[in-house]
């Protein structure tokens, strides 16, 4: 039995083309869901070694001339005894700050060569702010005018950066001339349309992966270590067709184990793949998943291989106790668990996407974040699950600019289904809810205004909302409130909310809004943003700079059960 992926190999798809899924994919709601009659690949780690099912059978199929790239063929790797398979060690992710120009370049690819044990992949974001200036530059030309768009101060300034760092790596300006050229005409295209749809913002960014990777492959093999750059959208990343924040579908980890493994064994050399960026199931456009969404791919690529350690490098020493933006004094996190680091990106740490931990925790593969600026610092490891036993606090998370609702029922007492009534409003909007707090008769939540695109479109949602919810409630709209979360054992919740209300009352703060959250990690509290910055502070004074956590000694008992803490004065 065999199963075939089809993939263009074009640089870029910018044309609508149907797909199709063979039977071994049944669509149900419109998604692609695996058969579980039809056995299918997945990976295990199993006494240190990748284990795979041994029959699996996929098919998807790209119209208008796309060519198969992928054939997976019964018995060619069975319970991890093919060696080649899994010749590749680790996953290496570089964040855009770390190949920011060409000094970056250069250092990061002598920091790739100095593990001359390793056989890693890459993966690169855009280089610097480009992803920024490239969404600027689609956004200018939407009123613009054709004409000027040459013009355009952002189209300029990722020109010169890209020409400049070629030109410094003794490179071909020729490796991205025709990419720019591209750039040019769909931002032409854009502003004749007058319009940036969730699609084109997604082709338009792609841009800045797409040179990067370019430029730094061609860079390796010019100083004599061999590398191959890939398109992400082209070995088999299949996402969603949710523009802008697509999810990756189960189908990519066999598609991209078997092109990265054939690549191999035809022809060594160091994979360079692009961040970000995915191929929609359904519409074969490309797509994005997410700000930060390269640390997804990384871990995606680490599933798909089950390779021993991913490793994520950032411009900061790890994952911090706060962010050093906000206090200087912040410090580095040496271990966390995968539920920990989700919570983590979730509320706001700026270091790790926020569904980066799924595909490493599903396969159980390590997380390593390290500093590229500072390669000798230990880092954070990230792991299914540490030594919690003498922790309190792992770390203080800030997220601004949140709206808070307070809706309280018309009908008091007594009214089943209000929540529900309530919780099906936000679904049919497509808004996402970050904290609860509820009663019978009154609920309290905030909202994740990143779902949300500009402050226009953030007023006008909210008015809907607010007009929906009053035909069933009393509803009280609060702006500008701050999300502070604490990150931690939350078997000791009393001691850390005993703490940080001790804290916050000798500042003068009032808690909004307490909410804790099934993962049992995280406490949220919920405060004014003019006050915010200021309780990070004190907090992370109180809980890790005063002795506080090396003064407790206090056994927990079983889970959900008593806790009995000490606290020694």
């Amino acid at each position: 039995m065999a199963a075939t992926l089809q993939f263009g190999a074009h640089a870029h798809c910018t044309r609508p083309k149907t797909c199709s899924f063979s039977n071994s994919l049944s669509l149900i709601s419109n998604k692609p869901q695996l058969n579980p009659s039809l056995p299918f690949l997945f990976n295990k780690r199993i006494d240190g070694k990748l284990n795979l099912t041994k029959r699996r059978e996929l098919t998807v199929c790209c119209q208008k001339g796309w060519a198969p790239s992928a054939i997976i063929d019964d018995n060619e790797i069975i319970n991890g005894k093919s060696e080649d398979f899994n010749q590749f060690s680790v996953v290496m992710k570089f964040g855009g700050s770390s190949v920011a120009s060409a000094e970056r370049m250069r250092h990061v690819a002598d920091l790739i060569l100095g593990f001359p044990q390793e056989n890693p992949i890459i993966v690169l974001s855009a280089m610097g702010k480009t992803t920024n200036k490239l969404l600027s530059a689609g956004e200018k030309a939407v009123c613009c005018g054709m004409t000027n768009v040459d013009e355009l101060e952002e189209l300029s300034v990722i020109r010169d950066l890209h020409f400049r760092t070629i030109e410094e790596l003794g490179l071909d300006k020729t490796i991205i001339s025709g990419l720019l050229d591209e750039l040019a005409q769909l931002l032409k295209g854009i502003a004749m349309m007058k319009e940036l749809t969730p699609r084109a913002r997604d082709f338009l960014v792609s841009f800045g992966e797409c040179m990067s990777t370019r430029i730094f492959a061609a860079y390796l093999n010019k100083i004599g270590a061999k590398a191959r750059q890939y398109d992400a959208f082209e070995i088999g990343i299949i996402t969603t067709d949710d523009f802008t924040n697509a999810d990756i579908l189960e189908a990519t980890y066999p598609a991209v184990a078997k092109r990265l493994h054939s690549d191999w064994m035809k022809d060594r050399a160091i994979p360079i793949v692009t961040g970000f960026l995915g191929k929609g199931w359904k519409s074969c456009a490309i797509t994005t998943l997410g700000r930060g969404g390269s640390d997804l791919t990384a871990t995606t690529i680490g599933k798909a291989l089950g390779l021993r350690e991913i490793q994520v490098w950032k411009d900061v020493d790890g994952v911090l106790t706060c962010d050093p933006t906000i206090y200087p004094n912040a410090k580095p996190v040496p271990y966390l668990t995968f539920d920990e680091a989700a919570e983590l990106a979730y509320f706001g740490a700026q270091v790790l996407h926020p569904q980066s931990m799924r595909p490493a925790r599903e396969a159980d593969i390590p997380v390593r974040v390290k500093n590229s600026y500072n390669p000798q610092a230990p880092g954070t490891l990230i792991t299914k699950s540490r030594d919690m036993s003498k922790s309190i606090l792992t770390s203080i998370v800030l997220k601004s600019n949140v709206t808070m609702l307070d809706i309280a029922s018309t009908r008091m007492l007594g009214q089943f289904g209000f929540l529900a009534k309530v919780f099906s409003i936000f679904e049919d909007l497509g808004i996402s809810v970050d904290c609860v707090a509820t009663s019978e008769v009154s609920v309290s939540l905030t909202l994740d205004p990143s779902k949300l695109w500009s402050r226009e479109l953030i007023q006008q949602e909210l008015d809907h909302v607010v007009e929906e919810l009053e035909k069933i409630a009393v509803v009280r709209l609060l702006q500008h409130r701050s999300i502070i979360s604490l990150i931690g054992n939350v078997q000791r919740s009393s001691l850390v909310l005993e703490k940080a209300f001790n804290v916050l009352r000798r500042n003068g703060v009032n808690v909004q809004m307490i909410s804790q959250g099934a993962s049992k990690v995280n406490i949220s509290l919920v405060v004014h943003d003019n006050e915010a910055k200021q309780c990070v502070k004190a907090l992370h004074s109180s809980f890790f700079e005063n002795g506080f956590l090396s003064e407790i000694d206090a056994p927990v008992f079983a889970h959900n059960g008593p806790i009995c803490c000490t606290l020694n004065k």
